[in-house]
């Protein structure tokens, strides 16, 4: 299991320390939200931030785009070269277009689907993506419950991907601890976003326990 924590959940404050710590704690990815306060009820951080967090990790940033003209977000942080940049199906009219265009920049595309979104909606994409994110409570705000049923959802997803894309890996984000920890692992889920989970507690001990 890849554990990607994300700094949503982390003190501002000393933005630079705690991602040095959450390296040092030996995660795998940093998880970064990007909200533009239009297509979630949120604003989180910008390119001037997301260029600061570039320049102090020593971990591939994973930036999860919850916005509206996906383009425009795509062209504003490529240059701070993440392993992945993700996008929710539920706002790109031509996801084709915008999973080549990510990749063109030589980084990882991927979808998001939200809670209530039925894997089957990406059928056709498979082929080309590098991983889906499965939102496991609704986007907006970290430190939300868990909802249950992305477990199946994640069964019926790993399917699909392994008769398309078996390259293709799943990653779920929200409300993951070490109490569910194990079912998303046996529903064949590669990677985790962990928020408050980790930035609540000892940053190794946790990162370790859903490892």
């Amino acid at each position: 299991m890849l554990v990607a924590p994300s700094i949503l959940s982390a003190d501002f404050g000393k933005l630079e320390s705690e991602i040095e710590a959450i390296c040092k704690a030996n995660c795998d990815l940093i998880h970064v939200d990007v909200m533009d306060g239009h297509f979630v009820p949120n604003l989180t951080i910008g390119p001037v931030v997301v260029k600061s967090v570039a320049k102090v990790a020593t971990k591939p940033l994973d930036i999860h785009l919850m916005v509206q003209n996906n383009t425009f977000f795509v062209d504003l942080f490529a240059p701070f070269k993440p392993e992945y940049i993700t996008f929710h199906i539920e706002e790109e009219k031509h996801p084709h277009r915008l999973i080549q265009k990510i990749k063109s920049y030589g980084i990882k595309a991927g979808v998001v689907l939200n809670p209530s979104t039925n894997p089957i909606v990406i059928e056709y994409l498979i082929e080309d993506l590098d991983m889906v994110l499965l939102m496991s409570v609704n986007p907006g705000f970290g430190g939300q419950t868990f909802i249950p049923n992305v477990i199946h959802k994640a069964k019926q997803l790993k399917q699909i991907i392994n008769d398309k894309n078996p390259n293709c890996l799943i990653e779920v984000d929200g409300g993951v601890n070490d109490k569910n920890i194990q079912a998303l692992k046996n529903a064949g889920v590669d990677i985790v976003v962990a928020g408050s989970y980790v930035f609540n507690n000892d940053y190794q001990k946790a990162i370790q326990s859903l490892k």
